[in-house]
């Protein structure tokens, strides 16, 4: 398959927002899934266009992907408002 790694990053994003979503007691899988891929992309950026580490033809953009995905979903679930 030629899109292999976009599909596996999907797959992953949406994983680690919802397993995210599951560990913090499951209030907000939107809100969850916005802040996951929303970190995906920011990885996906830093790798391919800031740093030139990756092309888009290479799937180790998928780990800066997934990293990125970690880190946001860390800063949103401390930084979130508990009311």
């Amino acid at each position: 398959m030629q899109h292999l790694d976009i599909i596996l990053a999907v797959a992953g994003v949406l994983a680690l927002g919802w397993i995210a979503d599951l560990l913090t007691g499951g209030r907000g899988i939107a809100r969850t899934l916005l802040a996951s891929l929303t970190g995906a992309a920011c990885g996906w950026f830093l790798a391919v266009r800031v740093f030139g580490a990756h092309a888009m033809g290479d799937i180790r953009w998928v780990i800066w992907a997934m990293a990125g995905s970690v880190i946001v979903l860390l800063v949103y679930f401390l930084t979130r408002n508990k009311r």
